[in-house]
């Protein structure tokens, strides 16, 4: 996410008129705890946090609020909208579906998104409870990472249209929009780990993001296609759902937090693993650790083909922007 999304998935698709820069975005049908909105197509950025901020002020006055939405974008870090509703003293839950990418366990089509599934829950500590991941082994973001960097991908989160593993970064994307790789499940292909347990979350996921909203899954969902040999663009219309609970309809605020930072503790505080470094992590506490480092340490560091996508950017501004943004702070 962040600016490794901003050149591709959001500049790119605005300069070729497959998102929209402004948009309407609409309520199609409402009750006092749901609703249904249409995005427009417009920045899921915007949508996204709009949609969640009417699921808190839903569950604030009745308890529980969920919006389902449909023809939106891409929406950033899922997590940002579970922190959302933490802040306000809510439980928040929120999911969206993607580009297919993930193949069904024993499959070998990408035929859902990495549809992150994802909780925010407030606690007595420095930093919330925060868990978001995808419902792949990996998703398409770090093999990005792995191809910038020119890595191998580990083995056993991609399989071709033959069943053998994929490890090249730059050849997987390249198969993956000609549909002839996919992503594996958590728990990975087959059965021996499990996988079916991520097929299903997978497809939870899809489910939520289509069926309630009447909103596009599978194959309609990729913007980049090949017909009659040529690739093509086309909007993405995504679906997500958000869901805030407020924690004071079943208990006290102080006392839900408590019993939360409790738990937590009491899971790092288990035995360690002698072989594992003799620390364990909950979720959200390594991103919470990472940003208190960078914000005490000159900020995040910047890849060296993101520096050159944003000077690109850069250049391609008007005059009076290019004058602004003269010198990006990578630059000497």
């Amino acid at each position: 996410h962040g600016i490794g999304r901003l050149k591709p998935i959001y500049c790119d698709r605005l300069d070729i008129g497959i998102l929209n820069a402004q948009s309407h975005m609409s309520i199609l049908k409402q009750t006092p705890t749901t609703a249904v909105v249409d995005g427009g197509l417009g920045l899921g950025l915007a949508i996204g946090p709009k949609c969640m901020q009417l699921a808190i002020d839903k569950a604030k006055k009745h308890g529980i609020g969920m919006v389902a939405v449909r023809n939106s974008t891409h929406y950033g870090f899922a997590g940002y909208y579970a922190l959302m509703a933490e802040k306000e003293g809510c439980i928040g839950i929120t999911g969206t579906n993607a580009r297919p990418s993930i193949a069904p366990t024993y499959g070998v089509e990408p035929m859902m998104g990495t549809n992150p599934l994802v909780f925010g829950m407030p606690t007595d500590e420095s930093f919330p409870f925060v868990l978001d991941c995808a419902t792949s082994v990996n998703q398409r973001g770090k093999i990005e990472k792995y191809a910038r960097e020119s890595l191998p991908m580990p083995p056993g989160a991609v399989i071709c249209a033959s069943g053998e593993e994929l490890t090249d970064a730059n050849q997987i994307l390249d198969e993956l929009v000609a549909r002839r790789a996919a992503l594996t499940p958590l728990g990975g292909a087959g059965h021996e780990m499990a996988g079916y347990k991520g097929y299903g979350y997978a497809a939870t996921v899809e489910i939520l993001c289509a069926a309630l909203q009447g909103n596009k899954w599978g194959e309609e969902l990729s913007d980049a296609y090949i017909e009659d040999g040529v690739k093509k663009r086309r909007p993405s219309s995504l679906g997500h759902f958000f869901i805030a609970i407020n924690v004071e309809s079943f208990t006290s605020l102080d006392e839900f937090q408590r019993t939360c930072g409790q738990i937590l503790r009491d899971l790092r505080g288990s035995e360690k693993d002698p072989n594992a470094g003799g620390r364990i992590y909950t979720a959200g506490e390594p991103e919470h650790l990472a940003w208190v480092h960078r914000s005490n340490t000159g900020g995040t560091p910047v890849p060296k083909k993101l520096q050159e996508d944003m000077a690109q950017l850069r250049d391609n501004f008007p005059a009076k922007l290019q004058e602004k943004y003269r010198r990006l702070p990578f630059e000497k």
